[in-house]
């Protein structure tokens, strides 16, 4: 191990102890989060080069930037939208089958659910279902079907309809 990969752990080890006090009072003025803010959080002057770079470099060699974007940790916050849309595009993977069925038909607990996940509230559901059901060929492209495309496809059917692109939260 190098010596500055060594120094540069004992550095983060010593910063922690008074960087995760002091880190959820100060606000972000250096490189985002992670454990580099976390350690190096209560330098007074966190818009000098060298605190950011201690940060960024903290943040690089241990990865934890990345991890707690995603995760929400580490003094990280996000929107939620990425796994929003990825929840939505997973169930219509693993249910492709069963709501291209109650497309047709107009309704179907697997319909109501893929409703509520692209933020349809229950009370103009039955809209969503008469929406899906008018449009079913366009959405379930026979022969070219696939859960990414039909989720796309109900998106933009959603931003066009009068009243469910009032109401979507997606």
């Amino acid at each position: 191990m190098s010596k500055k990969v060594i120094m540069l752990s004992v550095a983060v080890l010593f910063g922690m102890q008074a960087g995760f006090a002091m880190a959820a009072a100060n606000p972000d003025t250096g490189p985002g989060c992670g454990l580099g803010k976390l350690a190096w959080g209560d330098y007074a002057h966190q818009k000098n080069i060298a605190p950011q770079v201690l940060m960024a470099t903290t943040n690089g060699t241990f990865g934890s930037q990345t991890f707690g974007i995603s995760t929400g940790t580490s003094g990280c916050t996000n929107d939620g939208k990425v796994m929003s849309e990825h929840k939505t595009t997973m169930f219509a993977q693993l249910n492709f089958e069963n709501l291209s069925q109650e497309m047709a038909q107009g309704q179907g607990e697997h319909l109501a659910s893929l409703a509520t996940l692209m933020g349809v509230p229950a009370e103009h559901q039955a809209a969503f279902f008469a929406m899906t059901q008018e449009r079913y060929t366009s959405l379930v492209k026979t022969g070219e079907a696939s859960p990414v495309a039909m989720v796309k496809a109900i998106n933009d059917a959603i931003a066009t309809h009068p009243v469910l692109a009032q109401v979507s939260t997606r």
